[in-house]
């Protein structure tokens, strides 16, 4: 599908973004039984729960959004409804050139960090350029991507779960009482 190679082009020709200014949260008295959550893009994520009902950002499964931290540019993938803590945020959706899980993916391999503390959206990350290719390849990378996303999720959670089972073991195993005799290892084994 690609015989002349892949087009590139930059972030903010594929994406549009929508400032947040509309769903800012009007009261940081979080409380977790309220059901909106407030969002930002750093590693937090989930910032509280608040139970104000207007202007929340609807994103579902079939119109999820990414958001993105204009001062870090941090972010993150949402497919639920939401409200956000700062205008320091842009609501990122893509037009019919790409699609926005592919987007996504492709944000998360620029490797992308600053140490300025300016807004990066317009001036610098909007600038920078991801291979297009067809829709038809970008739902395919998709695809082994988010595969291999699940896997990978799934591989931690089965590598932190044996983890605890040996230490659950090792201490079980190697725990002795007062009435154990100690010894040195000379006194137990040749030594060569």
């Amino acid at each position: 599908l690609c015989p002349n190679g892949v087009e590139y082009k930059k972030i903010g020709e594929v994406c549009e973004y929508e400032q947040p200014n509309k769903y800012i949260v009007g009261s940081t008295d979080y409380d977790d039984s309220f059901n909106v959550p407030v969002l930002t893009a750093g590693q937090s994520f989930i910032l509280g729960y608040t139970d104000e009902t207007e202007g929340i950002y609807n994103a579902s499964k079939e119109n999820p959004v990414i958001i993105f931290d204009d001062f870090t540019g941090a972010f993150k993938w949402v497919d639920f409804s939401f409200k956000v803590k700062s205008s320091a945020m842009k609501m990122l959706t893509t037009n019919e050139k790409a699609l926005l899980r592919y987007v996504f993916h492709c944000m998360g391999n620029l490797n992308f960090s600053s140490d300025e503390h300016k807004r990066l959206w317009i001036s610098i990350y909007s600038q920078l350029s991801i291979p297009v290719p067809p829709l038809e390849i970008q739902c395919e990378i998709v695809r082994i991507l988010d595969n291999f996303t699940e896997l990978t999720a799934e591989l931690t959670a089965e590598l932190t779960a044996r983890k605890k089972q040996y230490e659950y073991y090792t201490s079980s195993l190697l725990f002795f009482d007062v009435n154990t005799r100690w010894v040195t290892l000379a006194e137990i084994a040749d030594i060569g």
